[in-house]
């Protein structure tokens, strides 16, 4: 029978959420008790992180094993060293000892387990003795990456764009340009959706929102994608030869798994797809890929950017294989160059002229566009946004000199001077 007993391993909480990152210090006890005085060969504390993936695919003699593995540092601590000769003898009683191990800097991922991998970074203390099987204690840690720090610039909206026909069984063609409102997120929070469509087709169509989220397990040159839906939600019919603008909130729920890019062998990526349900045809997509960061590092947000759309922000890159649409989507600045057709820009601040018969106010500019508290719209209720310029203006011919500036009634024989 084994003399040690109670062997235990505890550390000093850093913080409240209790995680590490790079090179911070750990700094801990290792604890046990002796029924009897007994020699002890070495004790030793070390950390460690790896990662894994282990998965098989086919059946029979098909059947195929794939396994890599990464390890991103160890770092041990000798509480005394070994002496094998002598050995260190420690009476009868309870004993505690403390160490202090760092860990080193560099990119190094977060703390992650899923269906065929797993990145663990551990605590050991490992007790031995001379011709006996060692004791072994471990403890995990909650590993945080200080890479995501690398994210707080992405605050500007991401815009795509779809223009594509509707299918052979059908005539016409529907155009969809989407705007999310920033890149970066924390669990539980709320992403702003804009789509504007424009279907000129025969076809009624489905406006749908996914938020989805894709594992991917990589080893021997081969991968594993393992995809979660998250939410969707599913807007009114667009009836034919019609134009919609659709504002929509979407949560992330607070138990997504942070966005991983650190890994060489695991990553996770959350995307975010806009698109049209439309029967016989391939459904036209415009997706983001957003990054989602740990609640811990929500300062990476600043405070400015909140709301549907950052101050002074236009448009931003997309993930979407379309190209961004060429017509601004954020709030529409009010022009200040020469007004329509050439024409010099009427003072916003007039007022309507009532004797030549046409109104020279100026349009003030429309504020963006607001997003109702529910997630699913109904067309019965349209969100409470104010009228934006069409998608998809039509030519129009410019007007005459003498339409905006009628001729006199009479003559100019039976004028008197």
């Amino acid at each position: 029978m084994s003399p040690i007993k109670d062997l235990s391993l505890t550390y000093e909480a850093l913080n409240e959420e209790n995680t590490v990152s790079q090179g911070d210090t750990i700094t801990g006890a290792v604890s046990f008790t002796l029924t009897k005085q007994t020699k002890v060969k070495l004790l030793l504390v070390k950390a460690k992180g790896d990662a894994r993936v282990d998965w098989s695919e086919g059946t029979g003699d098909d059947r195929r094993s794939y396994s890599a593995h990464r390890r991103y540092f160890k770092v041990k601590e000798y509480v005394f060293a070994e002496n094998a000769k002598v050995g260190t003898v420690l009476p009868q009683g309870t004993h505690c000892f403390r160490f202090r191990l760092q860990i080193p800097q560099g990119d190094m991922p977060a703390s992650f387990k899923g269906l065929h991998g797993k990145i663990v970074y551990v605590l050991e203390a490992k007790l031995s003795r001379s011709w006996r099987l060692p004791s072994v204690l471990q403890t995990e840690l909650n590993f945080v990456s200080k890479s995501f720090s690398r994210y707080g610039q992405a605050l500007c909206p991401l815009s795509g764009l779809v223009d594509k026909k509707v299918g052979v069984l059908s005539k016409g063609q529907v155009k969809m340009s989407a705007t999310v409102d920033r890149e970066v997120y924390c669990p539980g929070d709320t992403v702003s959706v804009v789509a504007q469509i424009c279907n000129s087709s025969s076809k009624t169509m489905k406006p749908k929102f996914s938020l989805q989220q894709n594992v991917e397990f990589r080893a021997s040159g081969s991968s594993n994608l393992c995809s979660k839906n998250l939410c969707k939600i599913v807007g009114d019919i667009i009836p034919p030869n019609s134009e919609e603008t659709i504002s929509c909130q979407v949560k992330i729920p607070f138990d997504v798994t942070p966005t991983l890019h650190d890994c060489e062998i695991i990553s996770v990526d959350c995307y975010l797809k806009v698109y049209l349900d439309i029967s016989f045809a391939v459904d036209p997509e415009v997706a983001f890929r957003l990054i989602i960061v740990p609640s811990s590092h929500a300062a990476l947000l600043p405070g400015d950017a909140v709301g549907p759309f950052p101050a002074g922000a236009v448009g931003g890159p997309s993930y979407s294989d379309f190209p961004p649409p060429a017509f601004p989507i954020a709030p529409y600045p009010v022009p200040t160059g020469p007004g329509p057709y050439g024409y010099p820009a009427p003072d916003p601040n007039s007022h309507a002229n009532m004797t030549s018969g046409y109104n020279t106010q100026w349009p003030q500019q429309a504020p963006p566009y607001g997003f109702p508290p529910a997630a699913v719209w109904s067309s019965s209720v349209q969100p409470q946004a104010p009228t934006a310029p069409p998608l998809f203006q039509q030519e129009t011919e410019p007007p005459t000199y003498t339409s905006l500036f009628p001729p006199s009634r009479g003559t100019g024989s039976n004028q008197k001077s």
